[in-house]
């Protein structure tokens, strides 16, 4: 089992950049696919990024070339980089470890991101 908190969501205009950030303590951080999803109001959530510990990566047609995940497996933590920031990437992010072993999915508390002018 993994233990998941993301920080660094907030308020930001249209065109700029926050970096989203998640610590993960418990199990190997090293066995899981990490990966950030997001919700709106009323929407399913919706996975944006996804990175395996070998280091392929996959993302979401809209936040392609704008997005990038990375994750730091000394420091059990993953991270997303969003830059070019629209107002329809405004949603709750939340940071997602999933095992390859036992299938299962952990999620964390989740972070709003705001995107307004």
């Amino acid at each position: 089992q993994v233990h998941l908190v993301e920080s660094g969501g907030g308020l930001v205009q249209p065109g700029g950049s926050l970096r989203l950030s998640c610590a993960a303590s418990g199990s190997m951080f090293s066995d899981y696919v990490m990966g950030w999803y997001r919700q709106t109001p009323g929407k399913q959530r919706e996975l944006v990024a996804a990175l395996t510990s070998g280091g392929s990566a996959n993302y979401v047609d809209s936040v392609k070339g704008r997005f990038t995940i990375s994750r730091d497996n000394a420091k059990n933590s993953a991270y997303l980089q969003m830059n070019s920031l629209k107002p329809e990437d405004t949603a709750v992010y939340y940071c997602n470890a999933f095992s390859l072993f036992t299938r299962s999915h952990y999620w964390g508390q989740g972070t709003q991101v705001t995107v307004s002018s």
